[in-house]
C-alpha cells in the first residue's frame, strides 16, 4: 500500500519516454565531451534553465488547459524595464521596484485572460497582441536603451553558491517547481485545469468557473514571466527591452517535449522539467561539441518535431 502511494506521488504518468531520451542524452554526451559529466557543468546548467524553466511552468498551466501563451518573453522584458526604471530612474527601493513590476506583468496577463475568457478572443491572437504591446510598452519605457547596474545583493542573488553549489534564483526556480506542482497534483483547483482542457464545456455543467480559472492562469503565467525577467535582470545585472526574444517558442518546446497535450487537459509538470532539461542539456552539450549556434536551433527543432509525432501516434 506504502509503496503504491510513494509510486504514484512521484509518478512519471507521459513522460516516461522524455526521461529515457533525457538519459540517452546525458550518457551520449559524457562520452563524447570531456568536461560535460562534472559537477561544475551540471551546475552551469542549471543556472542555464533558471528562466525557462520558470517559463516553462506557467505554460504548462495555460497549456494545459488548452491555451497558448505567445507573450511571455515580452512580458518578462517589461517587467524588467519597468524594475529597472522604478529602481534606478525614479531612485525607487529595489524591492518596491520589483514588486511594482510583478504587478505590471500580472496586469498584462489580465488584460490577455479576460480578452480569451470573456470576449472569447482566441487565445493565439490575445497573446500575439500582448506581445506586442508588452514589447513596445518595454522600449518606451526607456526609449530603448538597457539599464545597468543595480544593488550588489540583488546580483549576487546569481553569485553565490550555498552549498558551492544552489544560487538563490537556482533555488527560486526550485520552489516556484514545488509549489506548482504540489497545486497541480493535490488541490481541487489544480483538477480542475485539466477538466477545463479535457472539455471546457463539460467542465462548466459540472460546476467549475472556466472563466475565472482561465484568467487566473494567464495572470499566473504572466507573473511567473516577470519572475523569469527579475531573475534574468539579477544574473545579468542589466535589463533591455529586447530581452526574452522567442523564450514563449523555447518554452512551448519544453511543455511538449515533456509530453502535455497541445489539445490541453493531458501533460503533467515532472514532464515538462524534463522537458527544460533536455533542452538545457541539449545546448550545453552542443556547445560543448562546437556546434554552431544556428544548427543548434534546427537540431532543438527536430527534437520538437519528433516529439509532437509522437503524441500524435500515441493518439491514434
Amino acid at each position: 500500500m506504502l509503496r503504491s502511494r510513494f509510486g504514484a506521488l512521484f509518478s512519471l504518468s507521459g513522460s516516461t519516454g522524455p526521461l529515457v531520451g533525457l538519459l540517452l542524452l546525458c550518457v551520449f554526451l559524457s562520452f563524447s565531451t570531456e568536461s560535460f559529466f562534472s559537477i561544475r557543468n551540471f551546475v552551469n546548467i542549471l543556472d542555464q534553465i533558471t528562466v525557462l524553466g520558470i517559463l516553462a511552468v506557467g505554460m504548462t498551466f495555460v497549456i494545459l488547459i488548452g491555451g497558448i501563451d505567445l507573450s511571455v518573453g515580452s512580458v518578462l522584458a517589461l517587467c524588467g524595464m519597468v524594475m529597472g526604471f522604478l529602481a534606478k530612474e525614479l531612485g525607487w527601493p529595489m524591492e518596491a521596484a520589483i514588486f511594482t513590476a510583478l504587478i505590471a506583468a500580472g496586469l498584462a496577463g489580465l488584460v490577455s485572460g479576460i480578452l480569451i475568457a470573456f470576449f472569447k478572443v482566441p487565445a493565439f491572437i490575445a497573446t500575439l497582441a500582448m506581445m506586442s504591446a508588452a514589447r513596445g510598452l518595454a522600449n518606451m519605457v526607456s526609449d530603448g536603451h538597457q539599464i545597468i547596474s543595480f544593488p550588489i545583493w540583488f546580483n549576487l542573488m546569481a553569485v553565490i553558491r550555498y552549498g558551492g553549489v544552489i544560487t538563490i534564483t537556482v533555488a527560486i526556480m526550485f520552489a516556484v517547481f514545488a509549489i506548482s506542482w504540489a497545486y497541480l497534483k493535490f488541490t481541487s483547483g489544480g483538477r480542475s485545469l485539466y477538466a477545463i482542457g479535457g472539455n471546457a464545456e463539460v467542465a462548466r455543467l459540472a460546476g467549475i468557473k472556466v472563466k475565472l480559472h482561465t484568467v487566473g492562469v494567464y495572470v499566473f503565467a504572466a507573473v511567473l514571466s516577470g519572475i523569469a525577467g527579475v531573475l534574468l535582470g539579477a544574473r545579468l545585472d542589466s535589463v533591455q527591452p529586447q530581452a526574452g526574444v522567442s523564450y514563449e517558442l523555447d518554452a512551448i518546446a519544453a511543455v511538449v517535449i515533456g509530453g502535455t497535450s497541445l489539445s490541453g487537459g493531458t501533460g503533467s509538470l515532472a514532464g515538462t522539467i524534463i522537458g527544460v532539461l533536455i533542452i538545457g542539456v541539449l545546448r550545453n552539450g552542443l556547445n560543448l561539441l562546437g556546434v554552431s549556434p544556428f544548427m543548434q536551433q534546427v537540431v532543438i527543432g527536430l527534437v520538437i518535431a519528433l516529439a509532437v509525432s509522437i503524441e500524435a501516434l500515441k493518439k491514434k
